[in-house]
């Protein structure tokens, strides 16, 4: 075992502490949020490396990378230290940790096919397994199947927070779930007293701060679906996929909702030859001046070949826009009809495949103080809290958390809506080609 003074200062509690110790084939610490779950799950693997020679485990999530701005972080800055003499292979984007005694920690995603997720290993572990399929969760299982050897005990486990009622990981019977609670951190609560510490004032106050789902969910700890939700027609295994290459003659554009203190939001959309639509980069951050959005909207659309920006109605932004080269459209704003055709293209067509999806890790940058503050970070984060203001009525949509849902309204009006094509003087970016033409205005 680890016997450095570090290791000292971290000891698991409650739910934490059996899940720590528990040996069986499949388990998933779940719970609220900020209970300790990720730094749990990392010193078990921590411990196993280094207590096991040679042993092979796995540090996954659901894209690869997603694993370098938050699980290794965690692992890098929280578990391992000075002189503990692992070694990452890889550079600021570490593909394996290399431990003393031959153990081995590697770092891969479900989106990245590799043979680190066809080979056999020890343990495999998943950062916030409830973004996973049940598939996904199965193909991890056939890798730990005791074949390895190099430990007395083989398992597939994972963290997660609450997720829908009928979520896989709830009905599982095969899996061991343990429960993690705030009052079983030490990082919140002195374990010897149980007075909230300071950090922990801090922590409580944010979530005691959510609402609605998100603090059914976060601060609560219960799987929920949220009471009266728009886009009943939204699942993320759907919905949600992995990134590809765009290509070139696809038809793109963008939509924009305007934001400061609220987030701006900006979405880059393009259609392929038969009219599904897919959202392949965003911008989703507060704080920033519409001029300096206008700069990253630049950057981030140089070589492209965008035929329209449709936006939001304030004069003042949108000439903002118009200052820094980028002209718009007015979008279509009607929210019931915007709702319905959203819904439509939500919707399993007869080739069995939607007309909408979102590309995972679109974002241009994560906006910290959102995700500090468990708030969406991000368009597909909003579907699962976006309700009606009235769920009897379902007349006006809640006007929280929306901006997002707003800018995907505003984007499949502008395809599926009743407009005209812009003009060539309201073209945002280069020259409309021929096919892009045919493509926006056919199918």
């Amino acid at each position: 075992m680890i016997t450095s003074e570090q290791d000292r200062y971290f000891e698991a509690f409650g739910g934490a502490r059996e899940f720590v110790n528990y040996r069986g084939p499949e388990a998933i610490i779940h719970g609220p949020a900020e209970t300790g779950k990720t730094i749990s799950a990392l010193y078990k693997l921590h411990i196993a490396a280094d207590a096991y020679p040679n042993s092979s485990i796995v540090i996954a999530r659901k894209t690869l990378s997603s694993c370098y701005g938050t699980v290794l972080q965690t692992f890098q800055n929280k578990v391992l230290f000075d002189g503990c003499g692992v070694e990452p292979y890889g550079g600021n984007k570490p593909e394996w940790f290399d431990y003393p005694n031959g153990s081995r920690i590697w770092i891969a995603g479900l989106d990245k096919a590799s043979k680190i997720l066809s080979a056999e290993h020890d343990i495999v572990y998943v950062n916030q397994a409830e973004e996973l399929s049940l598939d996904d969760w199965e193909t991890l299982t056939t890798r730990t199947t005791g074949r390895a050897g190099n430990m007395p005990y083989s398992q597939t486990i994972g963290d997660a927070n609450p997720a829908w009622p009928t979520h896989w990981m709830y009905g599982r019977e095969s899996l061991k779930l343990f429960y993690s609670q705030h009052s079983e951190n030490p990082a919140l609560f002195d374990q010897a007293t149980g007075k909230i510490t300071e950090q922990g004032e801090r922590t409580m106050g944010v979530l005691m701060a959510l609402t609605g789902l998100r603090r059914t969910r976060l601060l609560d700890g219960k799987a929920a679906q949220a009471e009266g939700v728009i886009y009943e027609e939204w699942h993320p295994a759907l919905h949600l996929i992995d990134r590809f290459d765009i290509p070139d003659e696809w038809l793109r554009f963008r939509v924009v909702d305007f934001g400061y203190t609220n987030p701006f939001v900006c979405q880059w959309w393009a259609v392929d030859y038969d009219g599904r639509m897919y959202r392949y980069r965003e911008i989703y951050h507060t704080g920033r001046t519409v001029r300096a959005h206008s700069a990253t909207i630049r950057e981030w659309s140089e070589g492209e070949h965008i035929i329209a920006t449709v936006c939001d109605h304030d004069a003042e932004d949108r000439a903002t826009l118009h200052e820094n080269g980028i002209k718009t459209l007015a979008a279509q704003k009607a929210v019931s009809v915007g709702i319905d055709k959203v819904k439509e293209r939500l919707k399993v067509a007869g080739d069995h495949r939607p007309r909408l999806y979102f590309l995972r890790d679109s974002l241009v940058e994560v906006d910290h103080s959102l995700k500090e503050a468990h708030k969406p970070t991000c368009t597909e984060d909003e579907f699962p809290s976006y309700v009606w203001g009235n769920s009897k009525t379902k007349e006006q949509p809640s006007k929280e958390d929306d901006h997002g849902m707003d800018a995907t309204r505003y984007a499949v009006m502008y395809r599926d809506g009743d407009v005209k094509p812009p003009p060539a003087g309201a073209q945002a970016d280069g020259k409309m080609h021929k096919r892009e033409r045919k493509s926006r205005w056919s199918g």
